[in-house]
């Protein structure tokens, strides 16, 4: 029988009556399975901070030494009692749900006030308390879905197992492949089914090491560890040609099959496919990894493998990150020097803890397109122009759209591409193709963003036109 390690997303968990009925219940037999879930939709951000937008949460409160922290954690424990009141008509188990996450946040609260009272002295400081305080926070909102999941599966008469990786309750220690050796070793996925924290506490932090795609991390090494025949994603939406929020779910075509190549460029673009380490070991263990739609159980969803090549070039996704920030570095003097100033550009972009998205050079000038919070990048800026004083530094707000597929013909992607923005009126500021043909990039104004990929959209995925039936001609004997 087919073993498999499922991960559900925030947005799938939040509907949690379609994962019951789409996902956990759908077969006769719910076991031989793993679950490894996220917080429900809203809740990390309320933890950390939004992913979309930057609005603050607890830790961006607590980082900033803001009182309003107390008053966030307040009101996100008023939003997971209320899913709680959603999910448990019982009261028993409604109690007993109440109960655990109450706990949670108190001793967190608790453990934040002490940590921000030591730091009033002079000799302790906060920052060096910061990555910890993100890593057990982070944490509150898996194990609240993984407990809810377990105790709802429960009382439906599924022998569900709750796997808390947090580390809050015992002493975990070791890597990530360690902590879940130990959390699976008298696991019986034949008769228990396991539902798993997708934050996982390891020496080497999750959080600091793959920051909010640690989840993805988690599902990935549960299903190398425990010998997985199959990965399986479930998220709100298909794995399509565009993203359904920009040209409308009604244009979009789910890609049904590709490799890895394109998760890779996916994630690099920061499109919630895989991340890039993740899909790393189902790669080289080669256990495929099928992206399913929680609302359509019946599709098969997009299956991602290592074998798969298509049979001729063609483009399967148009992706794309707005609020990308291009700094261009520019010395006539460069000449012959750049690789000294792009080892020092790689420090300070790392030092600054952004996202390095792409990079292009001439003989005198280099461009790093990189993404983060605009603090991030001012600090980058600031750096660069320290760095380097003789030097003519700018920077502004691009998005990069590509044109992605196993394999593409990219000299003629990048003429139909251009020739596609350029009639809706957008004038590409850069494109880049290279030798492997993966992917095409355009780069344009940020405020072009949906307009480039509606445009890109329609030229490659706009149905041809049928040209009407010609009647066969019939010769007279």
């Amino acid at each position: 029988m087919t073993y498999t390690v499922e991960k559900i997303g925030g947005t799938s968990m939040s509907a949690f009556d379609a994962v019951l009925d789409n996902i956990i219940l759908r077969p006769n037999n719910p076991y031989n399975r793993v679950f490894v879930v996220s917080a429900y939709g809203g809740i990390t951000d309320g933890l950390l901070e939004c992913k979309r937008t930057g609005k603050a949460g607890v830790y961006r409160y607590i980082a900033q030494r803001d009182e309003q922290w107390k008053q966030a954690m307040a009101d996100l424990e008023q939003r997971m009692l209320l899913i709680n009141e959603n999910l448990f008509a019982d009261p028993v188990n409604r109690i007993r749900a109440d109960k655990f996450i109450r706990a949670r946040i108190s001793e967190a609260i608790n453990c934040v006030s002490n940590i921000l009272d030591t730091c009033q002295y002079g000799q302790f400081s906060l920052r060096q308390y910061l990555p910890q305080i993100r890593e057990f926070l982070s944490s509150i909102g898996e194990v609240h879905s993984a407990y809810n999941t377990a105790l709802k599966l429960k009382t439906l008469g599924v022998n569900a197992r709750f796997i808390d990786l947090s580390g809050w309750d015992d002493k975990l220690t070791g890597d990530l492949d360690s902590v879940i050796e130990h959390a699976f070793k008298d696991v019986d996925t034949t008769r228990e089914l396991p539902i798993v924290t997708g934050y996982a506490y390891c020496d080497e932090g999750l959080m600091k090491t793959y920051d909010r795609g640690y989840s993805e991390m988690t599902f990935s090494r549960v299903a190398c560890i425990t010998g997985a025949d199959q990965a399986v994603i479930h998220k709100e939406y298909h794995l399509s040609s565009a993203d359904p929020r920009v040209v409308g779910p009604e244009n979009v075509l789910p890609i049904g099959k590709t490799n890895f190549d394109v998760a890779d460029q996916l994630a690099n673009l920061g499109m919630e496919a895989i991340h890039p380490n993740a899909a790393s070991g189902l790669r080289q263990q080669d256990i495929p990894l099928q992206i399913k739609n929680t609302f359509e159980p019946e599709h098969p969803g997009t299956l991602i493998s290592q074998q798969y090549q298509p049979e001729r070039d063609k483009i399967e996704i148009i992706a794309g990150k707005n609020k990308v920030f291009a700094l261009h570095i520019f010395d006539q003097a460069m000449v012959g020097e750049a690789d000294n100033v792009s080892h020092e550009m790689m420090a300070l972009i790392a030092d600054a803890r952004v996202q390095l998205v792409g990079k292009e050079m001439n003989a005198n000038s280099i461009t790093y397109y990189v993404s983060g919070n605009t603090e991030s990048l001012n600090h980058l800026l600031y750096k660069s122009e320290k760095a380097f004083p003789k030097s003519t530094i700018t920077g502004c707000m691009v998005a990069m759209i590509s044109a992605i597929g196993a394999s593409i013909n990219t000299n003629a992607t990048l003429s139909k591409g251009v020739l596609a923005l350029m009639d809706k009126d957008i004038a590409p500021i850069a494109v880049h193709s290279s030798m492997r043909n993966v992917n095409v990039q355009y780069v344009v104004n940020d405020e072009s963003y949906e307009a480039a990929i509606c445009a890109l959209h329609e030229a490659f995925f706009k149905a041809p036109s049928i040209a009407p039936r010609k009647e066969k001609a019939v010769c007279a004997a």
